[in-house]
C-alpha cells in the first residue's frame, strides 16, 4: 500500500484515492510518498535529484524535461519572476520510493478564461511534454497514482497535456483515463545513425535534389561570400538566437500570421538566456549561414543524449529566393554526423520542407482531461469547436488577406 503525503509530511486528503488505485494492481516496488511542489524555492532544490533522475531514465526526446530548461523558463514566465505572467503558479507533482527521487510531473496552474487549468511547465517554448518517470517495473502504476493526487491536490477544471509525443511515457496512461485528444500534429525526424558519415546519408535523396542544392550554393556565392557558423553557448549564440526570433517574427508577418509566444518579449529574453548557457546550460546550438556581413537564414536547437531538436529555423526574407534555408539545413545535419548525433528532430508539425528531409514522423497529442463540469464545457465549446474552426478558417485564408488583417489586429493561428 502506498503512503502519500504533502511536503509538510502530513497525509494527503488525495490517500484514500490513491490508495484505491493502488489495490489493483499493487505498486510492487514499495511505498510512494507524492508531493505537490508550488513555491520557486522547492522547485530550486529540487535540481540535484531532478538531474540524477535524468541522467538515470531521462529520453533524448524529454530534453524539454531537464531541469535546467525548466529553471530558465521559471526565470521568465512564472508570475514572481520579473516581467512574468501574473497567476501562473507552479504545480509540480513529485514521487519518491524509500527517499528516491523516482518521479517527476512538470506541471503548473493558471485561471484563463475563467477556468483553472493546469498544463505542462515550459508552455510556450516548450515543444515536447512528458513526465519523468524512473526505470522501475511499475513505471505506470506510479504515475496511475500521480495522476490521482494531480486530481486531489491540483484544484483544477481541467489538465490540459499539449505536445505529448505518441512514444511519451505517459501516453499510456492518457488512454487510460479518458482523455481526450485534442489537436494532431506530426514531428518528422531524420535517422542519422541509420548512416556512417553525410556522405552516404545523403545517397537516399535524388540526384536532382543533391544537384539542385548544389545550384542553389552556387547563385548564393555570386552575391557574396557565405559563411557558416555554430555556436555552443556565449555571447554570439545568445544575439544571433534573439535575431531568429525577429526573423521569425518577420516572417509570420508576411505571411499574415501572428503568433502571441513569439510577439512575446518572455520568449525573446528566455531565448537568450537558454543560448548563451552561461547558467545552467541547455546544450543550446545555434547555427548560422552569413553573406555580407548579415545573417541569411538562422537555426536554434537543443541536443539532449544523441539527439537534436530543431527549435527555429528561419531565413531572411532578403535571401528567400536563394534557398538559404535549404542551404544551412544540409549544413546542419552534416555538422550532426560530426557531433555523434543519432536522431535530427524537427519537431512538429509536419510542414512539406520538413518531410522533403525526414525519414519517418511521430505523432505529437494535444490531450485534455476536464475534471469538473466547467472544464468538460471548455473542452467541448472552446477546445472541441471554436478553436478548431477559428483555425480551419484562418488557414483557408488567401495569404493576401491574412496579410492585410494582421495589419491592423492580431490573429491567433495557434490558439
Amino acid at each position: 500500500m502506498m503512503a502519500v503525503t504533502n511536503m509538510a509530511g502530513t497525509p494527503s486528503a488525495a490517500a484514500k484515492a490513491i490508495r484505491k488505485c493502488s489495490e489493483d494492481p499493487v505498486i510492487t516496488g514499495g511505498a510512494i510518498k507524492l508531493s505537490l511542489i508550488t513555491t520557486r524555492a522547492a522547485f530550486d532544490a529540487l535540481e540535484s535529484e531532478w538531474n540524477a533522475l535524468f541522467d538515470r531514465a531521462g529520453r533524448g526526446t524529454q530534453v524539454f524535461q531537464t531541469f535546467n530548461w525548466n529553471w530558465h523558463w521559471a526565470n521568465h514566465y512564472l508570475s514572481d519572476a520579473p516581467g512574468g505572467i501574473e497567476g501562473l503558479a507552479l504545480s509540480i507533482v513529485t514521487g519518491r520510493r524509500d527517499g528516491r527521487l523516482i518521479m517527476v510531473w512538470p506541471l503548473v496552474s493558471e485561471r484563463v478564461r475563467g477556468i483553472t487549468q493546469i498544463f505542462w511547465m515550459g508552455e510556450p517554448v516548450s515543444q515536447y511534454g512528458d513526465v519523468l518517470i524512473d526505470d522501475v517495473p511499475d513505471a505506470l502504476d506510479v504515475m496511475r497514482a500521480g495522476w490521482a493526487f494531480v486530481k486531489d491536490s491540483a484544484k483544477s477544471d481541467i489538465v490540459r497535456l499539449r505536445r505529448v509525443r505518441a512514444d511519451a511515457a505517459i501516453a499510456p496512461l492518457l488512454t487510460e483515463i479518458g482523455a481526450n485528444i485534442t489537436d494532431k500534429q506530426t514531428a518528422p525526424y531524420l535517422d542519422l545513425a541509420s548512416a556512417q558519415s553525410f556522405a552516404d546519408y545523403e545517397q537516399r535523396y535524388s540526384t536532382r535534389a543533391r544537384r539542385n542544392r548544389r545550384r542553389l550554393m552556387r547563385r548564393f556565392e555570386d552575391q557574396g561570400p557565405a559563411n557558416f557558423e555554430r555556436h555552443k553557448g556565449g555571447a554570439k549564440a545568445r544575439e544571433l538566437a534573439v535575431k531568429a526570433l525577429e526573423l521569425k517574427a518577420e516572417w509570420l508577418k508576411d505571411r499574415g500570421l501572428v503568433s502571441h509566444a513569439i510577439a512575446d518579449a518572455r520568449m525573446s529574453r528566455f531565448f537568450a538566456d537558454a543560448a548563451d548557457g552561461a547558467q545552467r546550460s541547455t546544450n543550446c546550438v545555434v547555427s548560422a549561414l552569413r553573406t555580407n556581413g548579415e545573417p541569411a537564414a538562422l537555426e536554434v536547437s537543443f541536443t539532449c543524449k544523441g539527439r537534436l531538436a530543431m527549435h527555429v529555423i528561419v531565413f531572411n526574407l532578403k535571401y528567400e529566393k536563394s534557398g538559404v534555408g535549404v542551404l544551412l539545413l544540409e549544413k546542419s545535419i552534416r555538422d550532426g554526423f560530426a557531433d555523434n548525433l543519432a536522431v535530427y528532430d524537427m519537431l512538429a508539425p509536419g510542414d512539406n520542407y520538413k518531410l522533403d528531409w525526414s525519414d519517418a514522423t511521430i505523432d505529437v497529442l494535444d490531450w485534455a482531461k476536464p475534471l469538473t463540469l466547467a472544464g468538460r464545457t471548455y473542452a467541448q465549446l472552446y477546445l472541441g469547436f471554436i478553436r478548431t474552426r477559428v483555425k480551419s478558417v484562418i488557414g483557408a485564408m488567401p495569404q493576401s488577406l491574412r496579410r492585410l488583417m494582421t495589419s491592423g489586429y492580431s490573429v491567433m493561428t495557434a490558439i
